[in-house]
């Protein structure tokens, strides 16, 4: 893999063959607050606003309830899925930080965008009245502005998500201890740079934007996404740039046309010392073990008298014959797609706390005690993101060791297991959110309400704090599965595809978005009785959101005996034969990495 440094920081080796290169000047410590500080000023930039779009699309833009969570979903699917393609112009053309610096400029003008729809009268409707009859949606050209500015947000967030991590982890050299060691440290301090650019953007910019103004709400993030942007640049002098390779997509496309042209071959005939066993001196991969999982493309690995081997050992024509090796990382891809589909099921009940959470936070009494303040619904995602966080360090040190001595095993449970105990708490969290609603639902009927909210009802007197056990309950349950989510497909991936591989996840997220839309608009046509109202009324209090909640409990039941029945049949990468172990060593193959 190329690497390109300042001229400055680069002096000339010798290699063993006597062929001079250059030697990189990892300056990891000197280029992390760049980092960081980019990282921390666009998270402050639009954590905040992508939080609180529910609130301003209904209360500025006066969309409907339905109209709103489904063009969130559209927008947090799509910046999701753009993360796959984002990956491949960076590994495949660009590099990461050409990705990330044209990402950050598309971010700022999507925030300027958004900020103008607030700030100029001419880009929003008129606000509502009383009378919701005199409630006027947007005009196509408001919508048009909007939606641009959207656009821009997604290309921002195509960039930067699959890119952030890995540009950071690129400044430290990972052959030296200290490089190794300044590797966790920005790991570190990007998680905590992270939570508190969330904690910030869920209550200073949210509080602002729903109390104070709209226009100075969202302006404040545009300025801070403008920080990041010119912290990225400022750095750039010192940064290590790792040079784009081509596609290892590439490779996998090769596999499967390779096999369907051998498909008529009998691999029972063919021992696995007789396949084409060859490993690029480029290769930054692992060696993988031969396995007898997913048999057919093996048959890509036979060698006919068709087939040529160059003076090197590699194949003449790849779309003809592949490495065995090339075949075990195409299967790599294919194990983990089961468990990617139960991750994309899971993924409904964050959606739910992000979108219909907020929506009963409106509906609830959000008085501070006996004040005259009102906390900002938004901010009651909060709570998932407190017990993520308080979670983590109590799981790390006290609960692992625990288990350490159980199992025996050094991460306590392997990823599977911990994304599993991840969906049971999944499933108690929908049954409690459903409770909770409906407690909510029974109050707002049955005793005096504290007011109004326009165009949807009367708010319930119970207290919008009775959200923060669901709230918790979503944060721990994320703790477990999404962390080892990361975790899993960071492993499973071959490590030419680790972009790819967090890039997987986000489209997980993306599916997830666009399904919960499907959903929520056929629950919301097939529950309508004769008088109109559904199950996912505008006034919750008409509506049945609980039973909607108990409906997504079924599924997710359903998800976890998929999900079990998935782990159950999963072979960890580099693992032959039935094994619980988890991984295993494998052959390190990075010293053959070139290096320009």
């Amino acid at each position: 893999m190329g690497i390109k440094s300042p001229m400055d920081d680069t002096k000339l080796k010798e290699n063993d063959t006597g062929v001079k290169k250059d030697e990189v000047k990892y300056r990891g410590i000197k280029a992390m607050p760049f980092i960081i500080g980019n990282e921390t000023f666009e998270k402050l930039g639009t954590v905040g606003t992508i939080s609180n779009l529910l609130v301003y699309l209904t209360t500025v833009f006066n969309m409907s309830t339905i109209s709103a969570t489904n063009l969130i979903n559209i927008f947090n699917g799509t910046c999701n899925f753009g993360t796959l393609i984002g990956a491949f112009f960076s590994d495949t053309y660009f590099g990461r930080y050409n990705t990330i610096g044209f990402a950050s400029v598309a971010s700022v003008l999507g925030m300027l965008i958004l900020t103008l729809t607030a700030a100029i009268p001419q880009l929003h409707p008129s606000p509502c009245g009383t009378d919701s009859s005199k409630c006027v949606g947007p005009t196509a050209g408001q919508l048009a502005f909007l939606l641009s500015g959207f656009g821009f947000l997604v290309i921002g967030a195509s960039g930067i998500r699959p890119c952030n991590l890995a540009f950071g982890a690129d400044q430290f050299n990972p052959n030296t201890e200290s490089g190794r060691r300044g590797t966790n440290s920005f790991f570190n301090w990007y998680y905590f740079t992270f939570t508190f650019a969330v904690m910030v953007s869920l209550t200073i910019i949210v509080y602002v934007q729903s109390n104070i103004s709209w226009a100075i709400g969202l302006a404040i993030p545009a300025f801070m996404m403008f920080l990041s942007c010119t912290f990225f640049f400022v750095g750039t002098r010192i940064y290590v740039m790792v040079l784009p390779q081509g596609s290892p997509l590439t490779s996998v496309v090769q596999v499967i046309v390779a096999a369907r042209k051998k498909r008529k071959l009998a691999l029972l005939d063919q021992p696995p010392d007789s396949l084409f066993d060859f490993i690029s001196p480029n290769s930054i991969n692992s060696k993988l073990p031969y396995t007898d999982q997913f048999g057919f493309l093996n048959k890509a690995a036979i060698i006919t008298p068709e087939d040529h081997i160059n003076a090197d050992g590699s194949a003449h024509n790849p779309w003809r014959l592949c490495s065995i090796q090339q075949v075990e990382e195409v299967k790599c891809i294919i194990r983990v797609v089961p468990i990617w589909i139960a991750g994309i099921i899971y993924s409904i009940v964050l959606n739910l706390m992000q979108t219909y959470g907020v929506f009963q936070a409106i509906q609830a009494d959000r008085r501070l005690g006996n004040t005259r303040f009102k906390i900002p619904a938004a901010s009651y995602t909060i709570f998932q993101m407190l017990s993520l966080t308080a979670w983590i360090p109590i799981y790390d040190r006290i609960i692992v060791p625990y288990l350490r001595k159980i199992t025996k095993k050094e991460a306590g449970i392997t990823v599977l297991q911990k994304m599993g105990v991840g969906m049971v708490i999944a499933v108690a969290t929908m049954v409690v959110s459903a409770l909770v609603e409906n407690w909510r639902r029974t109050v707002a009927l049955t005793k005096p309400t504290i007011g109004v909210v326009a165009q949807k009802g009367d708010i319930s007197s119970l207290s919008a704090f009775w959200l923060a056990p669901q709230m918790a309950l979503a944060g721990l349950s994320e703790a477990f599965t999404v962390i080892a989510e990361v975790e899993f497909f960071y492993k499973q991936f071959p490590e030419s595809m680790r972009s790819f591989g967090g890039s997987f996840l986000f489209c997980g997220i993306a599916m997830c978005s666009y399904l919960s839309s499907f959903m929520i608009s056929i629950v919301h046509k097939g529950t309508r009785n004769a008088s109109g109202i559904d199950w996912l009324a505008e006034d919750l209090n008409k509506g049945r959101l609980d039973y909607f909640y108990y409906l997504v409990t079924a599924l997710e039941v359903l998800n976890l005996g998929y999900f079990l029945i998935c782990a159950k049949w999963y072979k960890y990468r580099g693992t032959q034969g039935k094994s619980n172990n988890g991984d295993v060593a494998m052959e390190d193959l990075s010293s053959r990495a070139h290096m320009v």
